[in-house]
């Protein structure tokens, strides 16, 4: 018989933090289930492989939401981890906080002890910043965070070209002053990709008292309103891990509210409908889904220095080799090594748009290269209002869920979608790009009208790979929260959820950051520690927010 005192299921960014924090101290067995198999190899260890692991089944679930009704029924890829380390194993390994704003609204809205003051001492407990500023970072933690060595000319005309359109810099978006340009952060250490199964899992795993099982998780198993343990599928037979303590869901925005479902937890009707038995009435499993969606806006180069040039076999195996030997090279970058985090207009307190740069024009799945030197910025807004759902295809474990992202639900996303484009461009025509800038490539220099705007939209805006919110954390007398501020699912005993699923609000930028400090925090909230003591220290905002957007 499998049992621990915890069993966590899923071993990606929240989960691996997880299972460190709980068997830290030795006291407690913790057992964590993970259905994908090994992340060893260069195709996720080296960073600039990056669009691999993603489009491979061997290493994603092969998710893909519904025909989006206002996508002119475009299917979005859905990517999620499966393999050890989860999707922190197949991401673009850029790192974010968030705004302090984002997590006060979540205190805001129900997530009493999830404000920036109480979350700050967690995401320096886990950082261990290279290059970081001063006081509002973590230097001795397991995740570390590097900047790129911006050795190519075009970051530095990126970020110049910001400030000449009036923008602020920052010297550190994940410290006091999130607005403004300037370099982007990566979980890549000593030319390797710093995923959580790296950070957190291998080492928890030296410890006797964590153990891993791969195997295929089906539901949880609940007796008298409360959770005894994980049935899973394993080597094709059907077994239960017994949860002595307690049972944590750590298995992504999209199937934290499946295996909820299928294990009797929530919209009643929905259940029933499946014939699944109703252990517990909750309508916010799978409500709420969120998502960044982002454009490529792509600008020839008339000077050859862009990564096209290494875009062919013998650079590549010269790249592949020189990392393989040293972890160095272009083979130990992502390639995002200039960021920005801008305001989309007056009015707006705190960043809603973010910028990734690239010294290419390829899309990020690795696919569509053009076929010439060019740069892009990648755009979107940040905090828009249009919400979807995950739902249950059937109740066969095995059946993907049914994913309605519901994107540009809102007549202002395409209003700021808009925005987003044109403030690109004005940035893209700043002196600094004088001596780099040829034609627009996409969307080209004709499309200017509203109208042509926005069908340039519906056609190329991209899923950003941050979806969250599905088993939302609030007060737990609101119905459609999931689960509370300690993150107990609400009317089940010994039964938590810890990932991105429990967000009430999507936070700015990309989501693996807040996804582990989730994984730290709920460590303490499981064990009944008191939380770290709540920081005082304030983050920036522009003194020019009411009457600018600079």
């Amino acid at each position: 018989m499998l049992e621990a005192d915890y069993v966590i299921v899923g071993s990606g960014s929240a989960g691996a933090a997880l299972a460190y924090r709980l068997s830290e101290d030795g006291r407690h067995s913790v057992i964590v289930i993970e259905y994908g198999g090994t992340d060893i190899g260069p195709l996720i260890q080296m960073p600039s492989a990056l669009s691999f692991p993603m489009n491979m089944s061997l290493y994603d679930w092969g998710y893909a939401s519904e025909p989006e009704p206002h996508l002119g029924g475009r299917v979005l890829a859905t990517p999620r981890g499966k393999v050890l380390g989860g999707s922190s194993s197949i991401n673009g390994m850029v790192y974010v906080r968030g705004h302090a704003r984002d997590f006060d609204h979540w205190a805001e809205t129900g997530a009493t002890g999830w404000s920036f003051a109480d979350v700050l001492p967690y995401f320096k407990r886990m950082e261990n910043s290279h290059g970081g500023e001063t006081g509002w970072r973590g230097t001795d933690g397991p995740l570390h965070v590097r900047r790129g060595e911006r050795k190519n000319p075009l970051y530095a005309a990126f970020i110049e070209a910001g400030s000449q359109a009036g923008f602020e810099l920052t010297q550190d978006y994940n410290g006091a002053k999130q607005e403004g340009f300037g370099a982007m952060e990566q979980t890549i250490h000593r030319g390797r990709r710093w995923s959580t199964a790296n950070a957190y899992l291998r080492p928890a795993l030296k410890r006797k008292n964590v153990s891993l099982v791969n195997g295929f998780a089906r539901k949880v198993i609940i007796e008298n309103q409360g959770a005894t343990g994980v049935e899973v599928e394993l080597r094709g037979a059907i077994q239960q891990i017994k949860a002595k303590r307690e049972v944590v869901l750590c298995a992504s925005s999209i199937n934290s509210p499946k295996l909820l479902m299928l294990s009797g937890i929530g919209p009643a009707a929905h259940l029933a409908e499946h014939g699944i038995d109703i252990i517990a009435d909750r309508p916010g499993v799978g409500a709420n889904l969120q998502d960044h969606l982002e454009l490529y806006i792509q600008q020839k180069s008339l000077k050859p220095v862009t990564l096209y040039s290494v875009l062919n076999p013998v650079s590549k195996a010269l790249i592949g080799a020189r990392w393989l030997l040293f972890k160095s090279g272009l083979g130990a970058t992502n390639h995002f090594e200039a960021a920005a985090f801008v305001r989309s207009r007056a009015g707006v307190d705190y960043p809603d748009i973010q910028y990734h740069f690239l010294p290419a024009a390829i899309r990020y799945d690795g696919k569509a290269a053009v076929p010439a030197h060019g740069f892009q910025a990648h755009v979107g807004p940040m905090r828009s209002a249009s919400r979807g759902t995950v739902t249950l295809r059937s109740a066969d474990p095995r059946a993907k869920p049914v994913i309605r992202f519901n994107y540009m639900a809102h007549d202002q996303d395409w209003v700021d979608f808009r925005h987003c484009i044109r403030l690109t461009r004005e940035i893209f025509s700043q002196p600094a790009f004088d001596e780099f800038r040829g034609d627009e490539i996409a969307p080209g220099s004709h499309v200017k009208s509203d109208a042509e705007l926005d069908d340039f939209i519906r056609e190329h805006v991209e899923s950003a790979y941050h979806p969250c919110g599905t088993c939302r954390m609030g007060r737990a007398d609101d119905p459609m929260s999931v689960v509370d501020p300690d993150c107990r699912v609400i009317g089940v005993a010994g039964l938590r959820v810890a990932d991105s699923s429990i967000f009430p609000r999507i936070t700015n930028g990309n989501l693996n950051g807040p996804s582990i400090m989730t994984g730290e925090k709920a460590a303490d909230h499981i064990l009944a520690r008191a939380p770290l003591s709540p920081s005082n220290q304030e983050p920036w905002i522009n003194p020019r927010w009411r009457d600018s957007d600079r």
